[in-house]
């Protein structure tokens, strides 16, 4: 895949949280990135100027893929999996290799609760981790106010007077017989089920203590209560990519649309989510008949499946099992109706199928455009990148050209370009323009190596077709296809071609082809008026006395408007600019009569450029 088809993969990557795995020429992974909208982080890489290991990375990269979760917190977990998962070359640098702390809770007659990051295999619980090690003191703070357990290390030992976290309500005191063992035990099952996601019963209970306290007036006890239900409901929203449950198991997340179907499967290892796969097919069956092809189709002996499957299924499941054990020879336990925390799961493996079932819909909606645009112009290969021009100027001044690039039909932003003429010294030629630009793009993309185009696009007429032609021949790319599209009718002007093609109105080729008409008229216009602003600026301040052309020019690059120098002190202008206090003041004094003058409706607009539409 080129850069410029992965550019245009993701400019459809939802705007979601997750993670993204970028991949080199041979499909390893070389670089795991999470993200709160992974289409904006995304985006990112492609735009501006990047540091030199940007650049690097960069170069590596033939294709991105996601993996969605339910919240940033999630990612965050999900990427330090994936990379002690895979290890890709450009995280080394990136990350100290420690791991995240987790909550133990002890497996004693009176367990302690505490925070580690080292897993002992001695039948302690754990939970986590957690990347906010903040977070986690918070949530130990929290468990500690609800049901103190014991603070002392060691085995317990009795004592005659309780320490001093039991006086400030940190500890039971298991130590002095002022809790017994079953309500002690009745605190850790708590912990447990809060540590655990099952916080619905807790929470209703923190809510009945905290409307009591409001009918007896203690609002800041009321106020403890509200803030520690808060912390609960945030936590329990966490609790959903990692676990303690070493347990091997797979989620398989369905979606399905008309005859296409995509599945997500989704697998967890040693209590963490470790990877993701993706399977596009077609179906001609119901959800269950496709859940169950899959499944039987996917896992072989060579590709056998863990101990648990959680599938969407209603029902079949029996079946099912007992057929993979006679063939795998290995007992499958499938569960169709999981519970809270494996529901969450298996909630985002569907989504994940969703998401790459949405791709497939918009990729085959812009095939079947791009083949009607085939056909209607009679190419040899279909459209996928389409370059448009266009010229706009005032009266022959500040000529400038535009060119937009789109790409399987949508705006490929980051390659267009704009150009100021440079042969035209003031004259009007449509037809000249259209040559200088066509030759200034196609010179660089021979000279560079640039990809080419499937199609170029120019706004206009035989003319403008015929002068985008002779430069295409000069440099020996004529066979690349071109177009004109004429404002009148929208006809289609090919090389060599009598009659324009005239598609009917509302055609998706047509729309496509007037899209980057129009797309094109637009960047050439902005760029005009942008060009035109500056000059304007630049005339009007050497209006003041004691400003020339240069120290105009100076002005405008360094503060970029005349709104940003009417805020700047004289000290900053005197600076800045090199220019006298007197001249300096006599600029602001210029600047906001002009902007009292312009807020009175007394200034005329400014000209509007005009493009070259036929």
């Amino acid at each position: 895949m080129s850069i410029s088809e992965v550019q245009q993969k993701v400019q459809d990557f939802p705007d979601k949280p997750g993670v993204y795995l970028m991949k080199n020429a041979t499909r390893k992974i070389i670089y795991v990135g999470k993200a709160k909208s992974i289409r904006k982080r995304v985006r990112s890489y492609f735009k501006g100027m990047k540091d030199i290991k940007t650049r690097i990375l960069m170069e590596n990269v033939t294709d991105i893929e996601t993996i969605l979760t339910s919240n940033e917190y999630e990612a965050l977990l999900l990427e330090n999996t994936l990379i002690k998962q895979w290890k890709p070359r450009f995280n080394i640098n990136l990350k100290d290799g420690k791991s995240y702390p987790v909550i133990r809770i002890t497996l004693e007659r009176f367990p302690r609760i505490f925070r580690t990051r080292r897993i002992l295999f001695d039948g302690s619980t754990y939970f986590g981790p957690f990347p906010n090690a903040g977070q986690l003191d918070l949530y130990l703070n929290l468990i500690e106010r609800l049901f103190p357990l014991r603070k002392c290390k060691g085995k317990l030992k009795k004592r005659s007077h309780p320490c001093l976290y039991y006086h400030i309500g940190r500890c039971s005191a298991p130590c002095c017989d002022l809790i017994d063992h079953a309500e002690y035990q009745s605190h850790v099952e708590k912990i447990k089920k809060l540590l655990s996601g099952q916080t619905d019963e807790l929470i209703r209970e923190l809510r009945e203590r905290m409307n009591e306290s409001s009918k007896n007036l203690d609002f800041e006890r009321a106020a403890v209560h509200r803030d520690r239900i808060r912390t609960i409901e945030e936590f329990s929203e966490s609790q959903q990519v990692m676990d303690s449950n070493t347990e091997a198991r797979d989620y398989i997340g369905y979606a399905g649309e008309d005859n296409l179907a995509s599945f997500a499967i989704l697998k967890m290892r040693a209590g963490a989510l470790v990877g993701k796969e993706l399977f596009r097919t077609e179906i001609y069956s119901d959800t269950e008949e496709a859940l169950t092809q899959f499944t039987i189709q996917y896992y072989t002996k060579t590709h056998n499946p863990p101990d648990t499957l959680h599938i969407q299924a209603s029902d079949g499941t029996e079946s099912l099992a007992s057929y993979l054990e006679e063939i795998l020879g290995k007992k499958i336990a499938i569960v169709s109706m999981p519970e809270k925390s494996h529901k969450k799961i298996l909630e985002m493996a569907t989504l994940n199928a969703r998401e790459d079932l949405l791709a497939r819909n918009r990729e085959r909606k812009h095939q079947q455009i791009l083949e009607e645009l085939k056909r209607a112009l009679r190419l040899k290969r279909l459209p996928r990148r389409i370059e448009g021009f266009d010229i706009a100027h005032l009266g022959g001044k500040d000529t400038v050209a535009s060119m937009v690039s789109f790409l399987n039909g949508k705006p490929d932003k980051a390659s267009y370009r704009h150009y100021k003429l440079r042969t035209l010294r003031g004259r009007i030629d449509d037809y000249e323009a259209m040559r200088e630009i066509v030759a200034r793009r196609y010179s660089r993309v021979l000279n560079e190596n640039i990809e080419k185009p499937d199609l170029i696009l120019v706004d206009g007429g035989k003319g403008q077709v015929s002068a985008a032609l002779s430069v295409l021949e000069s440099l020996g790319l004529e066979t690349i296809p071109l177009a004109g599209l004429a404002k009148e009718n929208e006809a289609i002007y090919l090389p060599h071609s009598g009659e324009p093609v005239i598609l009917e109105e509302g055609s998706e080729a047509l729309r496509i082809l007037q899209a980057v008409r129009n797309e094109s008229h637009r960047f050439a216009t902005t760029f005009h008026k942008k060009l035109r602003e500056k000059h304007l600026t630049v005339s009007l301040l050497e209006g003041v006395r004691g400003i020339g052309r240069r120290r105009s020019q100076k002005l405008i690059k360094t503060f970029g408007s005349l709104e940003e120098i009417l805020n700047c002190s004289p000290e900053d202008l005197i600076k800045t600019v090199g220019i006298t206090r007197d001249t300096a003041q006599d600029l602001i004094e210029f600047l906001k009569r002009r902007e009292a003058e312009r807020e009175r409706g007394e200034n005329p607009p400014p000209p509007t450029a005009l493009s070259t539409e036929t």
